[in-house]
């Protein structure tokens, strides 16, 4: 555990110090395209954040092939260089995108390529867990097409979500967490050296996130552009890839239980963590595509549609907004976590039902907008205390006009000597003198326009 966290530091720190950098050198290369119609955010702001995470990357494989423990996963297995080569492809078909905005065609032709080049060194698809049938072998043509349409997938369902100011990575940083959990179960607690690499690429992952989100919080400094996203979707499907289509499912169980593993469904909810883990996404792109291709139009095809816009036009503020998918995306990649550890605890199922009550009620917040209670008003926003007429404030003891006269008041001209004057009663650019003059001012003062 402590190689991981040394990598995951490493990974983080690396991403972090070079996003500022990153930044000056997106603005002097001109990569801030101005606001278009679907954007949120003001001001144009830099992109190409993706190559500070994409050095992340590559600092963080550096430092875990130099690891004791780790090394072995490099000595063992062709995965990481696989995954090095893929995220090259993907990380220059982004930076070239971020600058020049290619085709949505030509990116996803070079997606399928990065797929290609992962699955021509070994990272692929082997075999499958099918309920009431075992484990079902695929053939060369078959854990290829589903390699390629299962990194097509993830990279365009991170890259649909990133729409607002720290969405992206915060949610493939909770989705990489429950992964890394259940990936490090499954090598140190059965013992599957296969779950190695899925383990270290979960944990670059989340430094790669982690390091680049303090830069990216609203208001973000700087978008990781296609670049990013595209990147940490490739990093994701890698591990999903490396975990679920090619541990042999039948290696968790032995003896008599295999044939009950071949029996019940819930058994396989583990393997199928690393697709629930970007279920929000996934549900995104869904919706976007036939969204757009119900209106006539191109799947790829940008428009205001996606989760993350409807939370905005129903009334949540930005920063709630990403909270909420937060929050969805960990409850349903924990709770799948927590199902695959006990799936016969009731406690988990009722516990996922009670947060998913709670979720529902954040959605529908703006609609209703709750008052504190009077003792509490202090320890909350203005926007939750109960509105109260302006109190009348008492009048303020009577003070001597002042005797002197400064020079800048001496050019304004002459003004009648101020009098006493009782508090709370203002008139019109901070006037505060009460009589017919006063009274008058106050009048003219009103009409003229400023």
């Amino acid at each position: 555990m402590r190689e991981y966290l040394l990598t995951l530091c490493i990974t983080a720190a690396v991403t972090y110090l070079l996003t500022g950098p990153v930044r000056k050198f997106a603005i002097v290369a001109g990569a801030m395209p101005e606001i278009r119609a679907r954007d949120v955010h003001r001001e144009p702001t830099p992109r190409l954040g993706g190559i500070a995470m994409f050095f992340g990357l590559c600092a963080g494989l550096l430092v875990a092939d130099h690891l004791t423990n780790l090394s072995t996963v490099f000595a063992n297995s062709n995965e990481p260089r696989a995954l090095l080569s893929g995220a090259a492809l993907i990380w220059l078909i982004g930076v070239l995108d971020d600058k020049f905005e290619i085709d949505a065609l030509i990116k996803l032709g070079g997606q399928m390529i990065a797929a290609g080049v992962m699955v021509m060194q070994g990272l692929t698809i082997l075999w499958l867990p099918v309920p009431k049938a075992g484990t079902v072998a695929l053939t060369q043509w078959q854990g290829t097409l589903l390699t390629v349409a299962l990194v097509v997938i993830t990279i365009n369902a991170v890259n649909f979500v990133d729409g607002l100011d720290g969405l992206a990575a915060g949610m493939v940083c909770i989705a990489a967490a429950a992964f890394f959990m259940y990936a490090y179960r499954m090598w140190y607690s059965y013992g599957i050296e296969a779950a190695a690499p899925a383990t270290l690429f979960a944990a670059i992952l989340m430094g790669m996130c982690l390091g680049f989100l303090p830069h990216n919080m609203h208001p973000a400094r700087i978008f990781m552009g296609d670049s990013g996203s595209m990147l940490i979707g490739l990093v994701l499907a890698a591990g999903a890839i490396s975990i679920t289509g090619q541990v042999d499912p039948d290696s968790l169980f032995g003896g008599s239980e295999r044939e009950a593993v071949h029996q019940m469904v819930p058994l396989y909810i583990p393997l199928l963590l690393p697709l629930t883990i970007i279920a929000i996404p996934a549900a995104d792109l869904v919706l976007a595509i036939v969204r757009r291709t119900w209106r006539g139009q191109s799947p790829f095809a940008a428009d205001r549609g996606h989760l993350h816009h409807r939370l905005l036009e129903i009334g949540h503020s930005h920063s709630r907004a990403v909270l909420i998918m937060y929050f969805w995306s960990a409850l349903i990649a924990f709770g799948s976590l927590a199902y695959s550890v006990n799936s016969a605890s009731m406690w988990i199922v009722l516990g996922v039902v009670f947060l998913s009550a709670i979720g529902l009620v954040l959605l529908l917040l703006p609609r209703f907008t709750p008052r504190a209670p009077r003792w509490a008003e202090a320890f909350v926003p203005p926007r939750y205390r109960r509105g109260r007429p302006a109190a009348q404030h008492p009048a303020e003891p009577l003070r001597p006009a002042p005797t002197g006269e400064t020079q800048e008041e001496g050019q304004k001209g002459q003004e009648e000597p101020r009098t006493p004057v009782a508090a709370g009663v203002a008139g019109v650019n901070g006037a505060t003198a009460i009589g017919p003059r006063s009274r008058f001012l106050d009048r003219r003062n009103a009409g003229s326009s400023r």
